[in-house]
């Protein structure tokens, strides 16, 4: 429950922040996912811990389940492109970037090609877009500026839907469980039609103990508008769908659009699967498919170390164990003018090691001008603590000033191995008196680069 409060109060603040960016990063630790709607249509966020798949493996994941999606391949060259799109054997394919981010369609690519979903005609046509798209960025609305390298393609059949909906399982908070959630609008952005048209959004709880009834599925099928003819053959592919997010641990499953198609069938033509990462366990093989080209390298960094750690904008690097503690220190800064460059928690059971991988992820930042450690020893010790820092330190030869608080187990001997070492770290018993030395410092700092000159910082001060 704690774990929670703290990860709803964080991804809060995130959004107030008005930074997508930041928003983005710290989704990928606490995995603050979009609860799709609230009670009264309206978009809520809620904490919760994800992997997310390429299209092309989820609906790989699909298939394997026996629900209808379009025949498809995947590509990285040109060439594979060419291949796989003889051997799907349609005239009509449809060219999509597989990258971990939404709006492809409106999003342009480096070297000027608009669209990352697009339509050809030819195995030979396939080839070109895909040469135009391969190991290229694209920029899309939720990219940003750093965009996402497209390193593989799908091609996939056209097929020629005559209704599109949208439909979607999810963990949401205010049940207590999985909901299903259906749209007759689908192929459209979701959260717009959640805003402006609440009423279109169909809602159904299920009891995560005694799972879905064929009567539900069919309930949400009618209300979202699908034929009489087809309402069974919509609801038996939802309840497949269902069993994929159960079988894979999966915090939600979303398809749009799913379609009414041409020929009379129901078809899944897209595919959204997030999963839970407390159960990558016993989802081995899911987990080993992520894709580490699509995030933060300091992502990749921190998951090697078992670290917490989500980069922000700000100039003070902090590192803490403890979520409440790490949540604690941000605001101490924040109140004291400062800003805090990340959160980064490195649990209860930190090695010496873990602390100068933390460092280095700390430093890797180059927006970072001081560093403020925070360490309660309950579990944790804060000898260890220490000497992690005089490694770390010592190691990356840090320049930068460095404020030190320690309390609880072996405290005394934490600040003996720091008064012992010759490096230049400030220790300080009080939090509020560490926050507001650590943002002085970084105040110095920044205008010290900003004239150009080199700033020496002697003990004591």
């Amino acid at each position: 429950m704690a774990a929670t409060l703290i990860c709803g109060r964080l991804a809060a603040r995130l959004r107030n922040s008005g930074s997508g960016k930041t928003l983005s990063n710290a989704s990928k630790v606490l995995c603050v996912t979009p609860s799709l709607f609230g009670g009264q249509g309206t978009l809520q966020r809620q904490p919760r811990r994800n992997l997310s798949l390429h299209e092309y493996l989820s609906i790989g994941l699909l298939k394997d389940s026996g629900i209808s999606v379009p025949a498809g391949m995947v590509a990285s060259t040109p060439e594979e492109a060419y291949t796989v799109a003889k051997e799907i054997g349609s005239k009509d394919l449809v060219v999509k970037a597989q990258i971990l981010a939404g709006g492809r369609g409106k999003g342009t690519f480096e070297g000027g090609l608009k669209g990352g979903v697009r339509i050809v005609y030819s195995p030979e046509e396939a080839r070109d877009i895909s040469s135009k798209m391969l190991g290229k960025k694209l920029y899309t609305k939720q990219t940003g500026e750093q965009g996402r390298i497209c390193n593989q393609v799908f091609i996939c059949e056209r097929r020629y839907p005559r209704r599109e909906y949208y439909f979607a399982i999810t963990m949401e908070r205010s049940y207590q469980g999985p909901v299903l959630i259906g749209s007759s609008q689908g192929g459209v952005n979701i959260e717009d039609v959640a805003a402006e048209n609440p009423d279109a959004i169909v809602k159904e709880p299920i009891d995560i103990e005694e799972g879905i009834k064929m009567d539900q599925a069919v309930k949400v099928a009618q209300k979202m508008g699908f034929p009489p003819a087809l309402v069974n053959e919509a609801a038996e592919n939802m309840i497949k769908l269902y069993d994929v997010f159960i079988k894979y641990d999966a915090s939600m499953v979303e398809i749009n659009p799913m379609v009414e198609d041409s020929s009379g069938i129901v078809m899944c033509m897209d595919a959204k699967i997030n999963f839970d990462s407390n159960a990558a366990y016993r989802q081995k093989k899911v987990f080993d498919l992520r894709d580490w080209s699509q995030e933060d390298p300091r992502d990749q960094q921190a998951a090697k170390a078992d670290l917490n750690y989500i980069g922000l904008d700000g100039t003070i690097g902090c590192l803490v164990n403890g979520a409440g503690l790490a949540m604690a220190t941000m605001d101490i800064i924040k109140l004291h003018g400062g800003t805090p460059a990340n959160f980064l928690d490195v649990g209860g059971g930190a090695t010496t090691s873990q602390v100068t991988e933390a460092f280095k992820l700390i430093t890797s930042d180059k927006k970072v001008l001081a560093i403020l450690v925070n360490i309660f020893g309950g579990i944790m010790r804060c000898d260890i603590i220490a000497q992690g820092i005089i490694m770390a330190v010592t190691d990356l030869d840090l320049k930068i000033p460095i404020v030190v608080r320690l309390q609880g187990t072996r405290v005394d001997d934490a600040k003996a191995l720091i008064a012992a070492s010759p490096l230049k770290i400030l220790a300080c018993d009080d939090l509020d008196e560490a926050a507001k030395m650590v943002v002085k410092l970084s105040e110095i700092v920044s205008l010290a680069k900003e004239a150009q000159v080199d700033v020496k910082f002697q003990l004591p001060i």
